[in-house]
């Protein structure tokens, strides 16, 4: 049938790019936005049995918008992830050009297309005619000829909710609460982090995966609203606690940011063992210039029954991105080694 005349099946063509896997190992990755797709981007390169599962929980920007005038799931962190499994030719590439085109103001007051990205119209247009989730996503990886699957973690719209430490004007300190992942993202030190509605139900699928992948890949990404989110939904929880598959945490280059201030490294293994303490994870990757107190971190990692595997994995510059063939090559010897 074609995509323009009638309803849309719900599962692409036999033989589209989005079927097609190559040998590798069977590898589930975790979280959202820009370090989701980091990994993505450095896991495309060793395997194509690859499943995207990303937090729903931003309500920011386009995502944001589309999310409160339809009642969708925030197209935004899917999109990345589609757009980092595109495939490597003119078609892929052109077409992850044109999921990731943002359009700029126009020249009328207010417009309605005013800095929503192209992909999250197109993503949101197949769940309309779709009314499916996950079968809308297969379509869009299937037009990118993404190098595996890309799910949400729960069907349902979810939000991060959040206590913060504050000064009063009276000078004592107190914790104020603060709703939603663009206001978490920048609140400074979280002292509580919640996610709502609390027994939300993951994505079938997700579950699915989880339970049949070689590796589980979880960060790196913003530590409260795009990695640890993934442990507070209470049926995935459960599934990455009782994966047979092994499991990766792959740590963030820059721990002292907006979201995390004042946390080191071991910090943030302490987070995720507060948060989840039946969480057990078999290696921890991280840069040994994003960890200063290598034995403070080793001692953390090992609570939570880690090996600590060090290597250069940040992109040459100022910023602190990940470089997709050192990541790759870090993977490899990880998975080479299990």
């Amino acid at each position: 049938m074609s995509l323009f005349t009638g309803a849309l099946p719900l599962v692409p063509p036999a033989g589209t790019a989005a079927f097609q896997h190559d040998k590798g190992p069977n590898v589930v990755a975790l979280g959202g936005g820009h370090g989701l797709s980091a990994s993505l981007s450095a896991l495309r390169l060793l395997t194509s049995e690859l499943t995207a599962i990303v937090t729903v929980a931003d309500d920011g920007g386009s995502s944001g918008r589309l999310r409160d005038e339809y009642g969708v799931l925030p197209p935004g962190d899917l999109r990345m992830a589609l757009s980092a499994l595109c495939d490597d030719t003119d078609w892929g590439r052109t077409w992850r050009d044109v999921m990731q085109h943002r359009f700029r103001p126009g020249k009328g007051p207010g417009g309605s297309l005013d800095d929503h990205a192209t992909g999250n119209l197109l993503i949101v247009t197949l769940w309309e005619l779709l009314g499916d989730a996950v079968a809308g996503l297969r379509w869009a990886g299937a037009l990118l000829g993404a190098r595996g699957q890309v799910l949400p973690m729960s069907t349902q719209p979810l939000t991060i909710e959040g206590d913060v430490r504050v000064t009063a004007p009276d000078g004592t300190s107190q914790l104020q609460t603060i709703r939603g992942q663009a206001r978490c993202a920048v609140a400074g030190s979280l002292e509580q982090v919640r996610l709502l509605p609390e027994a939300a139900p993951a994505c079938p699928e997700a579950l699915s995966a989880i339970e049949l992948a070689d590796w589980v890949i979880l960060g790196p990404g913003s530590w409260y609203t795009s990695v640890l989110p993934h442990l507070l939904l209470p049926e995935m929880r459960q599934a990455l606690c009782h994966t047979p598959a092994k499991r990766c945490l792959t740590m963030n280059l820059a721990t002292d940011t907006k979201e995390t201030s004042g946390m080191t490294a071991a910090d943030h293994l302490h987070v995720l063992r507060r948060y989840a303490p039946e969480f057990n994870v078999d290696v921890v990757l991280a840069d040994p210039a994003s960890v200063p107190d290598r034995q403070e971190f080793e001692k953390a990692a090992a609570m939570i029954g880690a090996e600590v595997v060090l290597g250069k994995v940040g992109a040459s510059g100022r910023r602190p991105v990940h470089d997709p063939l050192r990541l790759a090559t870090a993977y490899n010897d990880i998975f080479g080694n299990s």
